[in-house]
């Protein structure tokens, strides 16, 4: 698993390197077996390689890995950009189960995080975070962002938004019975998601609003 891991590492925090590298692996395969299929693979496997392979290691690292915690020490903005905005490289130190200390990083474009998704969810500097590696080979890792505190606290934030929309709607028309169930909706929704547990206060408040619109 250890090799794997590493092999991932590098195709995703190399992709420079990986690129030449993937041609001439495919373009052996091509002219040892002469199969269509590793022809093609000489151009479009590096060019994969680039938006693919850090999906391909967060799967990995998140099926097979281990947990531990890690904390971004320093974050340093390069010259490079990424949909009009500056990539970043991140300093990471990382702690095993076991207790070891590891010093690894990532930058914006080579970081592997769980659940995949289009958005790059980075923990600030300072803010300790979940992930998981094969032992072995530490310093690849994947942030587990839906199980650290700041992933945890974007999901609460994001279900307030949903909670205030559908209280804007109902507040301007409380006659309109449709406003009136997706309010109701949304507000039990936001009661039952686990995610939101660290709001007692507003739990209980929802409640207590449920109950009075379920009452009318």
């Amino acid at each position: 698993m250890k090799i794997i891991s590493a092999i991932l590492y590098f195709l995703s925090h190399h992709p420079g390197w990986s690129f030449p590298l993937l041609m001439i692996f495919f373009g052996l395969l091509w002219s040892w077996r002469k199969k269509t299929i590793y022809g093609l693979l000489v151009l479009l496997a590096p060019i994969a390689n680039i938006f693919l392979a850090h999906m391909l290691n967060a799967w990995f690292l998140n099926k097979f890995g281990v947990k531990g915690t890690a904390v971004i020490t320093q974050s340093e903005q390069t010259n490079s950009t990424l949909n009009d905005q500056y990539i970043y490289d991140y300093d990471v130190l990382v702690k095993t189960a076991d207790g070891k200390d590891v010093l690894t990083g990532f930058s914006t474009m080579s970081a592997a995080i769980y659940p995949v998704r289009n958005s790059i969810l980075i923990p600030n500097v300072d803010e300790p975070f979940l992930v998981k590696y094969i032992p072995g080979y530490e310093k690849n890792i994947v942030i587990l962002s839906d199980e650290s505190n700041y992933g945890i606290a974007r999901k609460i934030m994001e279900n307030q938004q949903e909670v205030q929309k559908a209280w804007i709607q109902y507040k301007a028309s409380p006659q309109n019975k449709s406003f009136k169930d997706e309010y109701l909706q949304v507000l039990k929704k936001y009661v039952a998601d686990s995610n939101n547990a660290s709001e007692p206060d507003v739990i209980n408040n929802y409640k207590t609003i449920i109950q009075q619109l379920e009452a009318e």
